[in-house]
């Protein structure tokens, strides 16, 4: 008998989720309902499965506003209806133009108009009259009405203590302060839900409405088919020639991988293609391997990881370049029979590239059968504060008191009150649609049969409902990342042929797991730029571990991870790594199985051999079993009949009690936060062709990394390590700088790029009219060819642009003073027509000093000097990076500049942080500050500071436990003297 009720996905304006509408429905004795959120369905599949799963006949819907104005609701009558109704949505979307005030002609929707809403045209043979319980009078005064197209109409849109949450929610959309709403901008206060007979008996003076309304319901039915996969089913049009199709691209390249004579890879890739084939998705695979071939032909470089590495068919196709069988990779991780839920492939594309991926699939496949995936976006801890402060009338001054300071004297008043009373109501609520990181749909079908399309401003066809519900309804999505570090290997190979004239091939990573230079690059941490490898944290993992070599750096890439590290797993895998014999093993399989890693399950696939080397699982079980235990899937009752499984077998084979229910809770707690093997190893790919780069081409790796702008650090600290491999840092020169920086031998050229507040336009003009037309000759020549402004003009100097001329800064600032204002005055054509006669000006006195400051504005760090050379004090501590580890425990004093700092909160909740820095000669030093130090001595982010503290080393790598630690003053500038 409801046929308009609200989710939270009708977004700032419903406040109920679909399960607890659901139960609210099945609580106040409803058979039916339809679902029909304000101008989107993207709750629409997930309520009725969840609905039909509860025994309630859950419907499709869609109610129609613009703006404010409620135009009408729409109910399909059945799957074929809400296609309709979606497209209806995905037109006005596509066009950015509002909902038509009465809607097309539609085969399979029943539309409901307001009751009082003016009449645009006669009532068609599928159009009602929804009337409210307030407006029964109204209908029964007037004898003259026809009932015969009336339907009860019983909004639901919140629960009964939710209606404050109601409000707030609309004054956050119409960016209005609470008081300033209007009635029509917010549902009325009975809108809510009420039990079945309390509802009928409000309409039991017009029986002809609930007669008429249970005839709307009979009309609509919802069979959705949940289990059957969505994709694009066929890749060539026929299943049998995608089979030989597979067959046939997988065999070429598994002899190219393996040879002829590798039995064991064989028999694997066999049955790899017998299980695809089964569970038909060999589509699916050639759609991937399509995409990839197209980047392969464009000179893309990608990696592909997740997974789908576990596969020995996407490595023969070449999506992946990581050998499952040498890794003992479970295919049965990435697919399996009793697999439920759908694989998926993650391939990531460098960051300026992916778009043209983009462009690709949607042209190649049909209009409207691709699109992203969408997200949605919550309402999350301060922004809930910031919101509510904002339609409260809060000034800025207080919501950011309550949001740093809640526990602030002033804080305690009725309006933080009222804020703080809805806080947890309103946490984790939808708040907008947005475009999910990389997930891309191919469907057989058009996408409307499932959702409407949105189109973000600038963006490709984007579905509403979410990568969760497309799980739901079987939608495989191909996850399209983009990353940086494959920019940085791109750039690199390009600038090595332009610099070098050397062509360089990254594939093949075997080759580069050999290399013992890389391997002594690894071992000494020195990653920074690198993929993955290159934070803090990864540095000193790498030299605790002495990682030389690529099994270890897949280890590590795993251990790594937040969770592994707190339980005390990474502190256990390293003294295990440098001492064997420490190693733990609770039972045989153990060390069958696990001595790789030292009894310690540091993959997912670990707890998958666990279960079924020791628990006499089949590897599809254990998957599922991991599933389950790291929480991406739950069903209690198939949890309890594997356990069971577990158990029977561990008493048949004779296994302690004891031991089994330690293996299990190990289990339990690891694949929490264990990592996906094959992703450590996709990951530890990237990382070797990244060290590759850095190993044989520093200079060309770091001028890439510039380019793809950084990475974990800033720009200074990879400007930093190019000088110490050797580069000539160059300041921007407007005759040999590019809009990025380039690299010429040893010379780098920093770029526009990097200029603080140059404008784009000027900064991508520049080297092309240069290249075009030649260098520029003088400062009016510049002037004249680009018409740069005055402003624009002062940044170029000051950054040292023009010091091709000879002429001091300070003379060029008066000249470009002169030029300008001559512009202005309309004399520029007579300026340029005879040589420009520079004024007579006294001696102006610069000196180093001041070019430091304007580099350090402008540019972010100095070029022309170290920032060393900015101290007023010539003492540089008692120690550098490279004497710490003959120093343990000794207190030491060092100078050295702030690189970042990571904050972490101890168990009692006390903050702390990890620092680091370089010293004078670029050399890093890691630095620990516990919670009363800190306190005492806190650091105050960029500067260079004078620390003491006592030497500690953990595993070879020497750290300072801070005792003091302050900023040094640094020189007066003289430019504001």
């Amino acid at each position: 008998m409801l046929l308009n009720v609200h989710s939270h996905y009708s977004l700032r304006y419903g406040t109920l989720s679909p399960e607890r509408l659901i139960d609210s429905l099945i609580a106040n004795g409803y058979e039916s309902a339809v679902l029909t959120d304000i101008n989107n369905s993207s709750a629409v599949l997930d309520f009725i499965h969840k609905a039909q799963a509860r025994g309630l006949n859950g419907l499709a819907g869609v109610e129609f506003r613009n703006a404010d104005e409620l135009l009408y609701i729409g109910i399909a009558k059945n799957p074929a209806g809400f296609r309709e109704l979606n497209e209806l949505l995905t037109a006005a979307h596509r066009d950015n133009r509002p909902y038509p005030v009465a809607p097309p002609p539609m085969n399979d929707v029943l539309i409901v108009y307001p009751y009082g809403k003016k009449a645009v045209r006669e009532l068609q043979d599928n159009e009602y009259i929804g009337v409210k319980a307030s407006q029964v009078n109204k209908i029964l005064l007037d004898p003259a009405t026809a009932k015969a197209r009336y339907v009860i109409l019983h909004p639901v849109t919140f629960h009964p203590d939710a209606y404050k949450l109601h409000i707030q929610l609309r004054a956050i959309d119409h960016n209005l302060l609470i008081s300033q709403l209007e009635p029509q901008q917010m549902a009325g206060g009975d809108e809510i839900m009420v039990p079945l007979p309390d509802l009928l008996e409000r309409y039991e003076r017009v029986p002809e409405l609930i007669r008429n309304t249970r005839q709307l319901f009979a009309q609509c039915s919802f069979n959705f088919d949940f289990k059957a996969v969505k994709n694009k089913q066929t890749f060539t049009g026929e299943r049998y020639a995608d089979k030989e199709l597979l067959l046939q691209y997988t065999m070429e390249g598994f002899y190219r991988r393996y040879g002829h004579n590798n039995t064991e890879a064989l028999q694997r890739v066999q049955k790899e293609l017998q299980i695809i084939n089964d569970l038909q998705f060999n589509a699916y695979f050639l759609i991937t391997d399509d995409i990839c071939r197209f980047a392969r032909s464009n000179r893309f470089h990608y990696v592909g990881r997740g997974s789908g590495a576990n596969s020995i068919v996407a490595y023969s196709l070449g999506i992946t370049d990581v050998d499952p069988v040498a890794l003992s990779l479970y295919f049965e991780r990435f697919l399996n029979p009793k697999r439920k839920t759908p694989p998926d492939f993650d391939i990531d594309f460098s960051w300026n590239e992916r778009d043209t991926i983009y462009e690709y699939i949607f042209n190649k496949y049909p209009k409207g059968n691709v699109a992203l995936m969408g997200t949605m976006s919550t309402f999350r801890s301060r922004s809930i504060i910031r919101e509510l402060g904002k339609i409260y009338g809060l000034p800025k001054a207080d919501i950011d008191r309550l949001v740093h300071d809640p526990h602030h004297a002033l804080n305690k008043n009725e309006v933080t009150e009222l804020i703080y009373s809805v806080y947890n109501q309103m946490e984790d609520l939808p708040n907008q649609r947005s475009i999910h990181a990389s997930g891309v749909l191919i469907s057989e079908l058009p996408l409307t049969h499932y959702c409407a399309l949105d189109y973000p401003p600038k963006a490709l066809p984007t579905t509403q409902f979410d990568m969760y519900t497309a799980e739901d309804i079987c939608f495989e999505k191909f996850d399209i990342l983009s990353q940086r570090g494959i920019g940085h290997i791109r750039d690199c190979r390009e600038l090595i042929r332009l610099n070098r004239g050397e062509m360089v091939r990254t594939d093949e990573p075997e080759r580069l797991f050999r290399d013992e230079n890389i391997a002594a690059q690894l071992r000494s941490a020195n990653s920074i730029g690198c993929f993955y490898i290159e934070s803090p944290a990864m540095r000193q993992l790498l030299g605790k571990l002495q990682c030389d070599n690529y099994a270890t750096l897949v280890a590590a890439s795993s251990i790594i991870r937040p969770g592994v590290a707190s339980s005390g797993m990474m502190k256990a895998y390293i003294e295990r790594h440098h001492d064997p014999a420490m190693a733990v093993y609770p039972h045989p399989v153990f060390k069958e199985q696990l001595e790789e890693t030292y009894g310690i399950m540091v993959y997912q696939e670990d707890v998958m051999k666990i279960g079924h080397y020791y628990g006499g699982l089949d590897l599809a079980d254990a998957d599922v079993l991991r599933r389950m235990m790291s929480g991406k899937s739950r069903d209690d009752k198939a949890m309890r009949l594997i356990e069971q499984r577990f158990f029977d077998h561990c008493r048949t084979s004779g296994y302690p009690e004891a031991v089994s229910r330690e293996i299990w809770r190990q289990m339990e707690s690891f694949a929490g936060f264990s990592f996906n093997k094959a992703h450590s190893a996709s990951f530890a790919v990237e990382s070797y062709q990244s060290l590759f780069l850095k190993t044989y081409y520093p200079l060309e790796f770091m001028v890439a990394v510039l380019n793809n702008y950084g990475g974990f650090y800033r720009r200074k600290v990879y400007v930093g390590e190019a000088k110490k491999s050797g580069a000539n840092i160059c300041l921007p020169c407007v005759n040999k700088s590019r809009y990025n920086t380039s690299i010429r031998g040893i010379d780098i050229y920093l770029g526009y790029d990097g200029i603080l507040n140059l404008e784009q336009q000027l900064a991508q003009l520049i080297p092309l009219e240069q290249q075009q037309n030649g260098d520029y000759t003088s400062l009016e020549n510049f002037l004249l060819r680009t018409g740069a402004g005055l402003e624009q003009l002062i940044l170029l100097i000051r950054c040292g642009a023009f010091r091709f001329t000879g002429i001091g800064k300070k003379e060029l600032l008066w000249e470009a003073h002169l030029l300008c204002n001559a512009h202005r005055a309309g004399e520029r054509a007579s300026l340029f027509e005879a040589p420009f006669r520079r004024p007579v000006l006294p001696r102006l006195d610069s000196c180093l000093l001041e070019d430091i400051y304007d580099e350090i504005e402008l540019l972010g760090f100095p070029v022309s000097a170290s920032a060393f050379d900015l101290l007023k004090s010539e003492y540089r501590g008692t120690a550098t990076a490279k004497d710490l580890p003959a120093l343990e425990g000794e207190t030491v004093r060092v100078v050295a500049d702030f690189v970042c700092d990571k904050k972490v909160h101890t168990r009692n909740g006390q903050l702390m942080k990890f620092g680091t820095f370089k010293d004078e000669a670029g050399e890093f030093i890691d630095t620990v500050h516990f919670p009363p130090q800190l306190k005492e001595y806190p650091l105050q982010g960029e500067g260079i500071y004078l620390i003491q503290g006592k030497v500690v080393s953990d595993f070879g790598c020497p750290a300072i436990e801070v005792e003091k630690c302050a900023r040094m003053p640094l020189k007066p500038d003289p430019r504001s003297e």
